[in-house]
């Protein structure tokens, strides 16, 4: 078998490293010429994705004068193929459209083929293996394949041949998924070529850490915290004055993802005051770099301050904790984010935060508000400053004005709404609003503040709330993405109410909670998804190819595929676990907690090729096959995305309070909002905090 192409292609290095017989050519003529009567001569896409393969008539007939098996990358034109205009993916990923590959892979398996571009080929005209459709699913196509005319053939066979309409020799760099079903592939087209049983080895460019029965030796907890903080600054997402228009530009560009490539490597990495982008979005370039989402969010840039104060804390870093001091006068002073008519105390909106620097004139999610709170109480802290409790004080107070008298305060608010209804409005109206993903962390943040400050509003709305929440559990809850991120997300405020209130009752329903969620919580120590009761719920599984990538969507299709979600669940419920183990003692919490801490160590993302991503936590992953994988349904942030304060930051938190042994709670304890509160409450809440 002769390989034509450039001698680093990802192919010839793979097929080399196993041991596999073949030779190299950088000529298809020649390669032709030299090859036996019968071998195969398989011929790249060097110049993917920028310029299709040229195969001339001449090489063909000599090719078939000999009887060799051809593959072709990437043809620009084949006799008796007619080919479309070239075009690129967006929603379609692949399919395997034959049984040419079972049982290894069988028919209407999922593939990604990262930045597909191809010349579309009518799927009548020819037999595929492969093809890209837009199609629903986890790793099957659910629904089957789309009508013919919307499947395009990718891998075929044509006039003897084996034809690629894109490159599929890239699937290292190009980081094809899920690497076994690639390994199949690959293994099969070597065998068509002729060249027998080959095992297929290769070390995939992003991976998990450790294996998933890997040992863990006493130290990888902390390498894993500073590897967690350095991808911060690695991946450059703290802005830099040098490059801060550009990401201005990016950042308010067409389109609602604001996406595009991340910082470059010559890049300098600013140290906070220039705020944050957001982080990494799920689409990969065929070179292996991703998108990026150049958003600066108040919610990311508290979180992400608090895991720098933390991290920094643990390690004795003096530059991460001054990135903590300065993301924090970021959203409060440098930024619009406290400004305006946030500023202005005669507003219904003073004392909140925004969501992002040009949201409309003002979006204000509670949960939003609460995390990037949290993110100043760590740095509060941690860096022994009172510099930002009077913000804090006026957040806390200003989302507490805007909660209804049973504790609910709603998904989110507008700074119109506000403007027209006055904050007496949400003060005095009755609603509630059994969904813990928009409500729990702000009830979490006023126990806080209540502890903090002795202001019994803040502990009498926050608990009513999470009694009707659990006396509401399951029939009345509405989930979002699924029903076990609503349950990770009640295990905070469970643990933090046993603070303010000890009870017998009170530790009863934290562990009740606990087990409903780790009852799918697996050997390996990962916290397996579920999708809640049908009518009660958000973002689902797509009910059809055509709804796949149309809106926000769960990781799986059907309950049962052995996927966890680090961006809504797995990183919350360790936040959970983490402060329930701290507030009651019970190993039950200490053993849960200490399977997620050793399932996160293996799963955190190795790379040396991409240091951008070395030391992340992608938001899925399947521990079936140990790889990142699960549908990429979800409309920006699917399988491979990063989220900069939902996921990397929580995680890097926890690690960095288990490397100190202490927690949330106890390491904020001395943060005094008595004054603040006392002042604030007066001006903001006026008569009305009876």
């Amino acid at each position: 078998m002769f390989c034509v192409c450039r001698g680093d292609s990802d192919l010839v290095r793979v097929l080399g490293d196993s041991g596999a017989a073949f030779r190299h050519a950088a000529d298809a003529a020649d390669a032709v010429a030299q090859a036996a009567a019968g071998e195969g001569v398989l011929i790249l896409a060097d110049d993917y994705p920028q310029r299709q393969r040229e195969i001339s008539a001449d090489l063909l007939d000599a090719a078939r004068d000999k009887s060799l098996r051809l593959y072709i990358e990437f043809p620009a034109s084949l006799p008796g193929l007619e080919c479309g205009q070239m075009r690129s993916t967006e929603w379609e990923r692949g399919v395997v459209a034959s049984d040419a590959f079972a049982p290894d892979l069988e028919r209407l398996s999922i593939l990604a083929i990262h930045g597909c571009r191809f010349a579309p080929v009518d799927a009548a005209s020819v037999t595929p293996h492969i093809v890209v459709a837009r199609v629903a699913g986890f790793d099957r196509a659910v629904f089957g394949l789309p009508p013919v005319d919307k499947i395009w053939p990718v891998l075929f066979e044509h006039d003897g041949m084996l034809v690629a309409s894109t490159r599929l020799s890239g699937f290292v760099t190009g980081r094809f998924a899920p690497a076994g079903a690639w390994r199949a592939i690959w293994a099969w087209i070597v065998r068509w070529a002729g060249a027998g049983d080959v095992d297929l080895r290769w070390t995939p460019t992003v991976r998990a850490s450790l294996g998933k029965d890997e040992a863990l030796d006493g130290s990888v907890q902390r390498r894993a915290m500073a590897r967690g903080a350095d991808w911060f600054t690695n991946a450059r997402l703290f802005i830099h004055p040098s490059w801060a228009d550009q990401a201005e530009r990016y950042m308010l560009a067409p389109g609602a993802d604001t996406a595009a490539p991340g910082p470059r490597a010559e890049w300098p990495c600013g140290d906070g005051r220039c705020g944050m982008i957001e982080g990494a979005r799920s689409f990969i370039y065929p070179d292996g770099t991703q998108m990026w989402r150049y958003m600066r969010r108040n919610d990311c840039m508290g979180e992400a301050a608090g895991a720098m104060a933390m991290a920094g804390k643990a390690r004795d870093d003096a530059a991460g904790q001054a990135i903590a001091a300065n993301l924090c006068d970021h959203i409060y002073t440098l930024s619009n984010l406290a400004q305006g008519p946030r500023a202005e105390p005669s507003s219904p909106s003073y004392g909140l935060v925004r969501w992002y620097p040009t949201d409309n004139n003002g979006v204000y999610y509670g949960d939003d508000n609460a995390r990037s709170m949290m993110g100043t109480m760590l740095t509060a802290a941690v860096l022994k400053s009172d510099r930002w409790t009077e913000p804090l004080a006026r957040c806390l107070l200003a989302n507490l004005r805007t909660t209804g008298p049973q504790g609910f305060r709603s998904g989110r608010l507008d700074e119109e709404m506000l403007q027209e209804k006055g904050w007496r409005h949400f003060w005095t109206t009755p609603r509630t609003n059994f969904a813990p993903h928009y409500e729990s962390w702000l009830w979490a943040c006023f126990l806080w503040a209540y502890a903090r400050s002795g202001y019994e509003p803040f502990r009498q709305r926050a608990c009513n709330a999470i009694a009707m929440t659990m006396d509401a559990y399951p029939d009345q809850w509405h989930w979002t993405n699924g029903i076990q991120q609503e349950r990770a997300r009640m295990l905070l405020p469970l643990a933090w109410r046993v603070r303010v209130d000890d009870t017998p009752e009170n530790r009863r329903q934290l562990r009740f909670m606990a087990e409903q969620l780790l009852a799918f919580q697996d050997s390996c120590g990962a916290i397996r998804e579920e999708i809640g009761s049908a009518g009660r719920g958000d973002y689902g599984p797509p009910a059809s190819n055509e709804a796949y990538g149309t809106n926000e969507a769960t990781l799986i299709a059907a309950n049962g595929d052995p996927v966890c979600d680090l961006l809504y669940t797995t990183n919350f419920a360790y936040v959970g676990l983490h402060e329930a183990a701290a507030a009651t003692g019970d190993s039950y919490f200490i053993e849960a907690a200490q399977r997620l801490t050793d399932f996160l160590l293996r799963i955190q993302v190795r790379s040396e090729r991409h240091r951008e991503l070395d030391g992340a936590w992608f938001r899925a992953f399947d521990y079936g096959r140990w790889d990142y994988w699960a549908s990429n349904a979800d409309l920006g942030w699917g399988v491979w995305s990063i989220e900069s304060g939902w996921t990397q930051a929580w995680i890097v938190s926890v690690l960095a309070m288990r490397e100190m042994k202490t927690s949330f709670w106890d390491v904020t304890g001395k943060v005094d909002l008595r004054g603040p509160t006392a002042e604030y409450a007066a001006a903001m809440l006026g008569g009305e905090d009876d």
